[in-house]
């Protein structure tokens, strides 16, 4: 199943009554959706054409031709390489098998995340990781994981960044926060209440937000000004959401990208000048 569709069901009775019948008629015949205008699929729901609308931004799309387009190139590659699930730890694998498995899962994961990426998203998101004076960075548990890997990235380039994984830190960080810093809060569920209080908190104190959670309606989506997502096919408490960190990278490392060639002559200096001096350091005794 597609990340589109399988946001719609797991949130299905989430939605309300109009919208859960579109829901409904997409998850019953997604492939007739894409042959339908936005006042055909109205119709066939018994909606308003502005209810589509409001359903498809709902989903974080910038409308309905948005979301018929992303559905369109996920079920295109769903039927191009069958329906493939992602493959959770069983007892007595061979490692061969487990090897195969883990990069099974690694690859769907990375692939499921592009087909969901918002390119206009992305560059504004670029824009203003490079332009601010201050990026703060909020993650629990795993997130914190990716967000101490973006900061390691930051800081070679220069940026005042710092990662924070506790609560009582990513308050008092956010606290401090004012017009023209970014708070990027990363969470696979978005539901973390501990780092939706440190982006609310961020944003009422004028901070810039943004979010990186797996697709779908979540609270900490909600309240970003800009925000991001990874696939959200991954599950079983067994795998640790191996492949869905993975995917988080992956977002991580194209921003952190786009970043630098955007700023290549003001950042490569920086990155060239972290390395050489990693270097020197590798070189003297005891050094790693």
């Amino acid at each position: 199943m597609s990340p589109i569709l399988h946001s719609l069901t797991h949130r299905l009775e989430e939605f309300p009554v109009q919208e859960r019948r579109l829901a409904e008629s997409i998850l019953q015949s997604p492939e007739d959706v894409l042959h339908l205008g936005i006042r055909e699929l109205s119709a066939r729901c018994g909606v308003s054409a502005a209810t589509v609308t409001r359903f498809c931004k709902s989903l974080h799309f910038k409308g309905y031709p948005d979301f018929k387009m992303k559905l369109a190139a996920e079920l295109s590659h769903s039927n191009h390489n069958g329906e493939k699930s992602y493959q959770d730890i069983v007892a007595g694998n061979s490692l061969s098998r487990i090897v195969q498995a883990i990069q099974a899962n690694h690859t769907a994961s990375i692939a499921d995340t592009t087909r969901l990426l918002d390119f206009d998203k992305l560059e504004q998101t670029i824009t203003w990781l490079s332009a601010t004076n201050r990026i703060d960075l909020y993650g629990m548990a795993t997130s914190s994981i990716v967000a101490q890997d973006f900061y390691q990235k930051l800081i070679r380039i220069g940026k005042n960044s710092t990662a924070f994984a506790d609560s009582h830190m990513q308050i008092t960080s956010a606290s401090s926060l004012g017009p023209g810093d970014v708070a990027f809060a990363v969470s696979y569920s978005g539901e973390t209440q501990e780092t939706i209080a440190a982006l609310r908190c961020a944003k009422e104190q004028g901070a810039r937000t943004l979010s990186l959670t797996s697709f779908g309606n979540n609270t900490l989506a909600g309240i970003s000004d800009i925000a991001l997502f990874s696939s959200s096919l991954e599950e079983g408490m067994r795998r640790g959401d191996m492949a869905s960190r993975i995917a988080q990278l992956h977002i991580i490392d194209i921003l952190f990208t786009g970043m630098v060639s955007a700023n290549f002559d003001k950042y490569i200096p920086r990155l060239e000048g972290s390395y050489q001096q990693v270097s020197k350091l590798k070189k003297q005794p005891g050094g790693h």
